[in-house]
C-alpha cells in the first residue's frame, strides 16, 4: 500500500474500483510525464450519492461530500493508468464543474471537498492549480464534476 492509501485509510476511505464512464471516453488517459483524468461523477457503488442543483435540491455540504467522492474517483481512474500512486509526483490542476442555482456563488467551497481531500491524500505535492466553475447541468444530473492532471515518475 502507498503513502497515499495509507493516508486515505488514516481518513476512513480507500481507492474505489474504477467509475465506468457514462459514454464514449475513457477514465483517464497518459500522456508523457502527465495523466489526464475525464471528469468524475459522485459515484459511489455505482450510483451517484446525489442529483439536483447546489442551493436546491442539494446542500453546500452534501455538494462538498460529493466532491470529496470525484477526487477519489479521480485517484482511482489514475490508480488504473499507472499502476502505482507513488508514482504521483505532483497534482498540477484540478477543475471542478458545480451545477448550481443562478444565485449560488459558493463554489470555491464545494471544490475544496477535492482540493483537501488531495492535499491530504498527496502533502505537499497535493497543492495544485484550481477552477471552480458554476455550470447550469451535468451529466446524470450530477451536482458536481471533478478532474485532474497529476504529473507521473
Amino acid at each position: 500500500m502507498s503513502t497515499v492509501e495509507d493516508r486515505l485509510t488514516e481518513l476512513g476511505l480507500s481507492v474505489p474500483e474504477v467509475a465506468k464512464p457514462v459514454a464514449a471516453y475513457v477514465p483517464a488517459v497518459r500522456t508523457g510525464k502527465y495523466v489526464h483524468t475525464s471528469g468524475q461523477l459522485p459515484m459511489r457503488d455505482g450510483s451517484l450519492m446525489a442529483t439536483g442543483k447546489v442551493g436546491g435540491e442539494v446542500t453546500p455540504e452534501e455538494a462538498y461530500e460529493c466532491a470529496r467522492q470525484c477526487a477519489l474517483n479521480a485517484i482511482a481512474a489514475v490508480k488504473a493508468e499507472i499502476g502505482d500512486l507513488s508514482q504521483i509526483l505532483r497534482v498540477v490542476k484540478v477543475v471542478a464543474f458545480v451545477s448550481s442555482t443562478p444565485d449560488f456563488t459558493g463554489q470555491p467551497g464545494v471544490a475544496n471537498g477535492a482540493s483537501e481531500l488531495l492535499g491530504t491524500a498527496f502533502g505537499d505535492a497535493g497543492l495544485h492549480a484550481r477552477s471552480a466553475v458554476g455550470v447550469p447541468v451535468l451529466p446524470l444530473d450530477a451536482p458536481v464534476e471533478v478532474e485532474i492532471l497529476v504529473e507521473v515518475a
